[in-house]
Formats: C-alpha cells, structure tokens, sequence
C-alpha cells in the first residue's frame, strides 16, 4: 500500500505562473505518484482563487478512487476574509455529502474502501508569526495570523488507520497539538498499532520534536522549500514500525507547490 503526504498549495504553479495549467500539473504529479492513499493540506474546496474546484474530489477523480474526505479547517479563504466553523457547518466532507460551503483544510482519497472517518478540532494560536512566502521566486516574510486547525482519521477496510494533519505554524503550539493526536490515534478502535500512521505536514523542522511517545518518523527527507529543499516539515509517523520496514519513494518538484511530496510503501499483509 502506498501512502503520501502531500502539501498542496491548493495546486499553485511554482514558480508562481499565470500562464500554467494549474490542473494538467496536479494531474501529472498525481499520475507520477500512483498512491494508493493521499493525505491532502493546503486544500480548497469550491474556493475562487483555485478555480472554484473541490480539489479533494478531483484528484479521486483522477486517482480512480472512490472514497474521499475534506475537512475544512475555515470557511472561506485564508487569502480573505474567513470564519471559524458553526454548528450549521458540516466537519466532514466526504464522497456522500451534498456540496457544502467554500472552505480551505485538509484531506484524504483513498482507493482503499474506508469504514469511517474521524475528526479532532484544534483551536488557532492567539499570536502569530512572520512566515515565509514565494513571491516572484524568492521567499519574502509576512506576518501571519494563525487559524484553527484538525486532524482527519480515516479507518480503511484492510484494518489500517491513517490520520492527516496540517498542524500550527506556531512554534510549541503545534508540538502540543501533535501530543494531543498521538493520543487520540490510540482511541479510535485500532488495536493493532503497527497498523496506525499520522500523516502531514507538521510545520516543526525538527524531526526530534516530531517523535516522542513511541512515535518514530518512517521517511527523512527535506520537503521544502519544494524547488531548493531545506527542510523536513512533513512526516510520516508510526508507532511500530522502523523504517527499515517501509520504502520510501522520492519524486523531483514538477512545477507544483511549494512542498515535495512524501511517499511510503508499506506492506499490509
């Protein structure tokens, strides 16, 4: 079984390009990739600066998967004006919803059927950072306000439990909400915890503080910035398993946002 994480950037170019087919090299990376399950941050859905896309459902399109789920984190764009989530807000998007309003999160495709689907809601920092950005091929630095944020749990029909994050940019803050689901991966029913990974983009640049508890990362491979790769913010994170127990899979940055993907292959038998 294939596992990837991957960073979206809600399918932006990189280099930045008003001219590029955003959807022709979504396609191309994910055909590159032939996962089996994807683990999805940076993720529009139905939002207009990305072409008013469910980006979620379009790449299980592409994938031929037919099971799928978006967990929005705000509604609106970040880019804009947004909102936290109200009672009236559906958590959980999935492949049986009706369409939901526009909102910007994270979210998993799976070619493998999945059971159930899981949600923990974490609440955004109250200070935020200077963060860095592509800006005409160079990163500038912004002072950003940080937002609410999740984990998705998807419980697939082979017994396996694969949990998605995208977590704080917030040094400390996002340490805690990784504590915070590393505890919650053991409560959801899966016994056997060689059969459970958290998977995602941590925003901690220190694989030592990304483990701990039990946890060890499955895969170390520096991830962004996508095109001059500096450092590992995305992980793949088991309990169990070492890494001499899963292959790890590297593809070269095809022109698609700002983080690499992350590709394991595990056996499930």
């Amino acid at each position: 079984m294939r596992i990837t994480s991957w960073n979206l950037l809600h399918a932006e170019a990189i280099p930045p390009d008003p001219q590029a087919d955003n959807v022709a090299l979504l396609r191309a990376q994910i055909a590159q990739l032939r996962t089996d399950v994807i683990a999805l941050q940076e993720v529009d859905y139905f939002l207009e600066r990305s072409g008013s896309h469910n980006q979620v459902g379009k790449i299980a399109a592409m994938m031929g998967a037919a099971h799928w789920a978006f967990a929005p984190s705000l509604m609106g764009s970040p880019d804009d004006d947004w909102r936290n989530l109200n009672n009236n807000d559906l958590k959980v998007v999935t492949d049986k919803s009706e369409v939901a309003l526009p909102g910007y999160g994270i979210g998993i495709v799976s070619k493998i059927p999945v059971l159930s689907w899981h949600r923990l809601d974490f609440k955004g920092s109250p200070v935020g950072v200077l963060m860095a950005f592509p800006v005409d091929g160079k990163m500038k630095r912004v002072y950003v306000r940080d937002h609410p944020r999740s984990a998705l749990g998807a419980i697939l029909d082979n017994g396996w439990l694969v949990i998605n994050t995208h977590l704080s940019f917030v040094p400390f803050f996002n340490v805690a909400q990784l504590i915070k689901i590393k505890r919650w991966a053991n409560s959801l029913g899966v016994s056997d915890q060689s059969k459970i990974l958290i998977v995602g983009d941590m925003n901690i640049p220190f694989a030592l503080f990304v483990g701990g508890f039990k946890w060890r990362s499955l895969a170390a491979q520096r991830t962004f910035p996508s095109w001059y790769p500096k450092l590992q913010l995305d992980f793949i994170l088991s309990q169990k398993l070492r890494r001499d127990d899963v292959r790890h899979l590297q593809y070269s940055h095809l022109g698609i946002s700002d983080h690499l993907a992350l590709q394991i292959e595990v056996d499930v038998n």
